[in-house]
């Protein structure tokens, strides 16, 4: 994709916010001028910001991402697929803007009881540890639905021992993992497998990864909240 149809994509993502924003703005709100004017600076700087972003990520990160699924399935070595997907899927988490976004609303809100540092060490550990089930699965042929279903109701089972305050913050953590930084990645892991095994049946198998990656995040915060509790 070139630089001309990223741009245009992000234009896409982000003119219908502005449009409601500049609306609202001259209707109902009516927001103090220089609020607004930073806000119209702030969505330029969003789409320059965001469309170079979006560069780095197609023409670096689904190569690599690919390249590693790759490499992972050719070395038939299980310990090391679990302790490299676990690694680097704590890695790309890490880097992830929704997950600092929501670890530090959170901090803020506990009025600093959760650390950030914590939230998103636990987070990342999470789609770790899930993005490895994932590998497994399509190694072992495990179904999908066995991994999903057994992981929701590990989730609603440790629900009425966990703090309260974690169990909304849990799904969302599910959500923040969603992001350009951490599902370009992993889905191109997935791409990788499905070279390997070259068959239509592995292409299908490599599918479910974001999917299994968010189940962890869920887990890994509701065992948080059984902690705090």
């Amino acid at each position: 994709m070139s630089v001309k149809d990223t741009f245009f994509e992000v234009l896409r993502a982000i003119l219908p916010v502005t449009a409601v924003v500049v609306l609202l703005q001259f209707t109902l709100v009516h927001l103090p001028w220089n609020t607004f004017l930073t806000f119209l600076l702030s969505v330029i700087m969003t789409i320059i910001g965001l469309t170079l972003f979006l560069i780095g990520v197609k023409e670096s990160l689904l190569s690599i991402g690919e390249l590693v699924g790759t490499t992972l399935f050719k070395s038939g070595k299980l310990w090391f697929v679990i302790a490299f997907s676990v690694a680097v899927g704590f890695a790309v988490t890490v880097a992830e803007p929704g997950v600092q976004v929501l670890a530090n609303q959170v901090s803020i809100v506990s009025q600093e009881a959760v650390s950030r540092y914590l939230l998103v060490a636990v987070v990342s550990l999470g789609v770790g540890i899930f993005l490895a089930l994932a590998l497994i699965r399509v190694i072992f042929k495990v179904p999908i639905l066995l991994l999903l279903g057994g992981g929701y109701i590990l989730a609603l089972l440790l629900a009425p021992f966990s703090a309260k305050e974690f169990f909304a913050v849990a799904f969302d953590a599910g959500g923040a993992t969603t992001g350009p930084v951490t599902v370009p990645f992993i889905l191109s892991l997935g791409v990788g497998i499905s070279t390997i095994r070259g068959s239509r049946a592995a292409s299908e198998e490599s599918f479910g990864f974001v999917g299994l990656g968010s189940v962890g995040p869920i887990l890994a915060v509701l065992l948080l909240g059984v902690i705090f509790k």
